[in-house]
């Protein structure tokens, strides 16, 4: 199949990235345009935490949410094709499914057993989204038989644009939450947020917070698991399986604008076999959200030193001192950071990063007196 319209799709998604849209937005839209340089019969892009390549999230388009947890057992536990971290290895970090299997892509255990028989999908391509080396989305495109498969010009575009897919996330995910989203209904999560999900992937036991933390990401704990949580408990299985080395976790932000931390255990029984997960969901702490924050804004290395120095508080003769770098010098990356932040002053960053990201409700949770409600 030969590619259409990749210059006016190429100039458009480097539009749509540059219009601080939240991801979810932005994928929606990139999603679409993508459709009209590579056609497909469905898709998918997700963000994933660009420290352990989980995906916290999906936007989908002719797929349903029934099999997320079979699909992301496969990702982490069971195939070993053109997995999204494998791919972000290669030179250009784009597979067709096909090609990279010799021409049986059933050697791939979720077309076999998810997106043939389930859907009816027969090829595949897919890529990971990288911007200055670091993993920030997922992309999958799929055909039916019918539709034919994708092609290497197809792929050589996807790999070209996939870097403006790994801005557009990136930057959605610090993009500030509309005030209403923050004060929209919903129980508040009070207490350990911890629930066990059984070798099926159903959950057998949560507490009250769990069932809080599990509706504002999108799920229930009786019903379908949001992907953040799917995606952990899946790994926390890869973990038990030995294809996993550690623990693991990941930084996922609500639709309300608070990020949250999610961590993943496999229980192991008495005959040593790990057939239960335990997750425990927390608010993130700034240490935890930080580092995700900076690296969103695009900041070098020695702008990321500048700012975390800027919330330590540090004067710019400080920072000077501390980084052997001139006032002058140190002015300069600051000029840098609070373009590449969108901000005009110190003050602003902070509140950029703390505020926005940290304690989006904050003012909810302080007691007239002025301390936290409930210290």
């Amino acid at each position: 199949m030969v590619t259409l319209r990749t210059e006016p799709v190429q100039r458009g998604l480097d539009a749509l990235a540059r219009q601080g849209l939240e991801w979810h937005a932005f994928v929606e839209g990139a999603t679409e345009l993508l459709g009209t340089a590579v056609p497909y019969d469905a898709a998918c892009i997700g963000p994933i935490d660009p420290d352990t390549g989980l995906l916290t999230g999906s936007v989908k388009r002719n797929l349903g949410d029934e099999m997320d947890a079979e699909f992301l057992r496969h990702e982490y536990v069971t195939d070993e094709v053109n997995l999204f971290l494998a791919l972000a290895r290669r030179e250009r970090p784009v597979g067709i499914l096909a090609d990279d299997t010799g021409g049986d892509p059933r050697r791939s255990s979720r077309h076999r057993d998810v997106f043939v028989p389930h859907w009816a999908l027969d090829h595949e391509m897919r890529a990971i989204a990288l911007a200055d080396g670091t993993p920030w989305a997922a992309v999958a495109l799929y055909r039916s038989g019918a539709a034919g498969g994708f092609s290497p010009a197809e792929a050589d575009f996807l790999g070209r644009v996939s870097r403006t897919i790994a801005l557009g996330v990136r930057a959605g995910l610090v993009t500030a939450v509309a005030a209403s989203a923050a004060g929209g209904p919903g129980t508040p999560a009070t207490g350990p947020a911890v629930l066990v999900v059984e070798a099926d992937d159903a959950v057998s036991r949560l507490s009250p917070a769990a069932e809080a933390r599990l509706a504002e990401l999108g799920g229930s704990g009786w019903g379908a698991l949001p992907n953040p949580v799917a995606a952990i408990t899946a790994a926390a299985r890869a973990l038990g399986a030995g294809r996993l080395g550690t623990v693991p976790r990941l930084r996922v932000r609500t639709p309300a604008g608070e990020w949250l931390v999610v961590h993943a255990a496999p229980l192991t029984g008495p005959d040593g076999r790990a057939c239960q997960v335990v997750v425990t969901i927390e608010e993130a702490r700034p240490p935890e959200i930080v580092p995700l924050v900076v690296a969103a804004f695009g900041l070098t290395g020695r702008e990321q030193e500048v700012v975390a120095a800027v919330l330590q508080g540090e004067s710019t003769q400080e920072i000077g001192r501390a980084l052997h770098l001139s006032p002058w010098t140190v002015q300069d990356h600051l000029k840098a950071v609070f373009e590449k932040a969108g901000v005009g002053s110190r003050r602003e960053l902070v509140a950029r990063v703390f505020f926005d990201h940290y304690a989006p409700r904050l003012s909810d949770r302080i007691a007239p007196g002025g301390f936290f409600a409930g210290a």
